[in-house]
């Protein structure tokens, strides 16, 4: 067990990918700092972690993840404020998130000091490359995967936790174009949807691929079942406006609790906002678009923050919403958020960590 944060050892970089590097003009999740951090758990205990320089892994081909799956990650966000200060934005809720992921894959849990000091030396370690700018910010990819060399199906012994930096603009530059999926399924009650497992994302890549041929940026995820009732759009929760109220899907098994989703029930709630957490049927999301009682649609998400829907495909017909100019919930949640995170108001959630 990790006892103090003087444990990590660090292994600093020769020479720094930084120089030349225009931070202000990097897409979403495509270059990475100059460290990494790497945690093992083997024969019962955590060990000494490291901070070594970003490079390949070698793995035996009988690794474990490989061939039964046991991987997990999560997904959060450092930015910089206008006096260079720069916050996490609620990694405990990540911490918390990832050690269910951990539980439903059964996989060892991780100790929040290990997973919070892991990130937070990481971040210190390549603070030159947190960005500024109210578009930009540097993506935490914790996660985690089973390393013990077999071939039977069991849980693995061993584990290796990580967490790797990516500096990133943002994640879409324009409005989404969504389509609601009624052949596909991400996940189904009782399985694995409300964990942040790599098996999740490959499920879904086929069907989204098929909805991009036809001009689609995400698809709408509906149940397994009978595809009656609304999941999570693409990477992200989904939210609508209907008759003034802010209507999104609860939560299930087969749906992954959003951060960010909660982050923008707390906020809309506290301004006064109703909210309504239940099942939502794509029936009733077609009707009140059709007779102009939908007015905001957007995703959630780590990613995008706020990704608002501009139309909604179903059966063959494309839906136009209402256009994002005349919206007056999603962008003021999305200024709130983008507010919040940059300590340009008050910490009144006790959301950020200072790096």
């Amino acid at each position: 067990m990790i006892s103090e944060t003087k444990a990590i050892r660090i292994t600093r970089a020769k020479e720094s990918k930084l120089k030349g590097q225009n931070l202000a003009e990097l897409k979403f999740g495509s270059q990475f700092t100059d460290h990494m951090f790497v945690a093992d758990y083997v024969n019962g205990a955590w060990q000494v972690p490291d901070i070594l320089p970003y490079e390949n892994i070698s793995l035996d081909p009988a690794t474990s993840f490989i061939h039964y799956g046991q991987s997990i990650f999560e997904g959060l966000k450092a930015h910089k404020s206008e006096n260079g200060d720069t916050f996490l934005f609620r990694p405990k809720s990540n911490w918390m998130r990832m050690n269910h992921s951990a539980e439903r894959l059964c996989m060892q849990p991780i100790p929040e000091e290990l997973f919070m000091e892991g990130m937070l030396q990481l971040l210190n370690v390549d603070r030159d490359w947190i960005p500024s700018g109210d578009s930009s910010s540097i993506y935490v990819r914790p996660f985690m995967f089973g390393t013990e060399a077999f071939l039977g199906v069991r849980p693995s012994s061993s584990y290796r936790f990580m967490v790797i930096l990516s500096p990133s603009g943002s994640y879409y530059a324009k409005p989404v174009k969504v389509k609601i999926e009624t052949e596909y399924a991400r996940a189904m009650t009782g399985g694995v949807g409300s964990a942040k497992t790599s098996g999740n994302y490959a499920a879904s890549l086929f069907p989204a691929s098929l909805g991009q041929k036809k001009g689609f940026d995400q698809l709408i995820w509906t149940d397994a079942k009978n595809h009656e009732k609304i999941e999570e759009s693409g990477t992200m929760n989904v939210m609508f406006v209907v008759d003034g109220k802010l209507i999104t899907p609860k939560l299930s098994s087969s749906i992954l609790a959003g951060i960010t989703r909660d982050s923008v029930i707390t906020i809309a709630r506290e301004k006064g906002i109703a909210v309504e957490q239940r099942d939502v049927f794509v029936s009733e999301i077609i009707s009140a678009i059709k007779s102009g009682t939908l007015t905001e649609a957007f995703g959630v998400g780590t990613a995008a923050t706020i990704a608002h829907i501009e139309s909604i495909g179903y059966q063959g017909d494309i839906l136009e919403l209402n256009p994002i100019a005349n919206r007056t919930i999603s962008p003021f949640i999305e200024k709130y958020l983008n507010d919040y995170k940059r300590g340009r108001i008050e910490d009144k959630y006790g959301w950020l960590v200072k790096v």
